[in-house]
């Protein structure tokens, strides 16, 4: 990898690891310690997606005008003053205000990170993405596995673990990205290649595969949302709920290797990528839906880490290749948004049929949403194929076939 993408991978990993301390526990915080109720906390959560909806497509139209270092230094210096001030006065509702303000500030760092590395490595093609996604678990790891140790003695040095590393971040980005030049490289794809294939027809692809990846998202929020206030009533400790995000993150870092070669022989599109890790989700979903002991909810979340090692790299892939030049910025935006949108709907969505209903209906629910994803990616490229068709087998792969 060119060192710039080093950079944005170090970045990254620094950024979410102060993340992880608080987002895992947000449920917890709200409904234990603050006393409010899931559905409560579910539209907290919904507020701070949606602020993080309108950050990504800020930023990811902001990276297509401004570029890549002004856009993330903008998205780090909100954040930072939130999490600043959030150290300071974490009660209610102050803490539902600068959530928002968080997420409209880390909304715009990501879309623009993901184009940025992108257009810095494009002979990289899904490696490039692959890293950024490596280094956002590997803070999931190392902050989840210090989060539910720290929140075990006091919340306060959660939200003063979260600001240090958010400068730590602002002082990477404002002293290392500067030189990292994104405005001198172009991206032209396969399909940019092809005068018969117009933006609209581009785009169009685009949203339908992520209606799928939006499904997709609605049910893995569940974790940190319903789930975890789930295994509080089953006694499950909040250290060893964290000890579940920690596995997640160490097994996408280290099961790289295993990955890439099951995809090199089984999945050798980006489609049959995305369905065999829908299939995955679903059965992750089937396995926590008859737990009760940390021991299930272990190998739910082993599953469920194989299924997002397939499908969350791969969209950001897509969207990479179907994006015309000088556009990334904005497809990026569009995908990340979207992904924040299932953040936005997820727990509200979780937090209202366990609170009227149970958490078996929950788990039903999310496994029919996941079989509507499948379609969806299935179908997403097929007017691209009908023009494709002919072209050759470069092309096809572009797309994800």
């Amino acid at each position: 990898m060119p060192r710039s993408l080093w950079l944005l991978v170090i970045g990254m990993m620094i950024n979410v690891t102060g993340s992880s301390f608080l987002w895992p526990l947000n449920t917890i915080y709200i409904h234990d310690h603050l006393g409010k109720s899931l559905t409560v906390a579910g539209i907290v959560l919904m507020l701070n997606a949606a602020a993080s909806v309108v950050g990504n497509l800020l930023g990811g139209v902001l990276f297509d005008k401004i570029g890549g270092y002004k856009s993330i230094l903008l998205g780090i210096v909100i954040t930072l003053i939130s999490v600043v001030a959030l150290m300071f006065n974490h009660s209610w509702p102050v803490y539902m205000y600068l959530l928002i303000f968080i997420g409209l500030g880390s909304g715009i760092v990501f879309p623009a990170t993901y184009a940025l590395a992108g257009t810095v490595w494009p002979e990289g093609g899904r490696k490039a993405f692959n890293a950024i996604y490596v280094a956002q678990n590997a803070g999931v790891a190392a902050g989840a596995s210090l989060g539910g140790f720290v929140a075990s003695i006091s919340f306060h040095y959660i939200f003063v673990a979260n600001a240090a590393l958010y400068a730590v971040f602002f002082l990477l980005a404002f002293f290392g990205f500067r030189n990292i030049d994104d405005s001198s490289v172009k991206q032209v794809s396969i399909l940019d290649q092809n005068p018969t294939i117009k933006n609209r027809e581009k785009f169009g692809a685009l949203v339908v595969l992520c209606i799928g990846y939006l499904l997709c998202w609605v049910g893995y929020v569940q974790w940190p949302s319903t789930i975890s206030s789930h295994t509080q009533t089953l006694n499950i400790s909040l250290s060893q709920y964290s000890l579940l995000w920690t596995i997640n993150g160490v097994l996408i870092v280290l099961g790289q290797p295993l990955i890439s070669l099951f995809v090199k022989h089984f999945a050798k599109t980006l489609k049959k990528q995305m369905v065999l890790g829908f299939i995955v989700f679903i059965v992750s979903f089937a396995v926590a839906s008859f737990a009760e002991q940390f021991t299930a909810f272990l190998v739910a979340m082993v599953i469920l880490t194989i299924g997002e090692m397939l499908v969350w790299p791969a969209v950001p892939t897509i969207a990479n290749d179907l994006a015309p030049s000088g556009r990334q910025g904005f497809y990026q935006g569009f995908v990340n948004s979207t992904a924040t949108g299932g953040k936005m709907i997820g727990p509200l969505l979780g937090g209202m049929v366990v609170d009227y209903y149970n958490m078996s209906l929950l788990f039903m629910i999310i496994i029919s949403l996941l079989i509507v994803g499948i379609f969806t990616t299935l179908i997403y490229d097929k007017k691209l194929n009908a023009k494709l068709e002919g072209k050759g087998s470069q092309a096809s792969d572009a797309v994800g076939v």
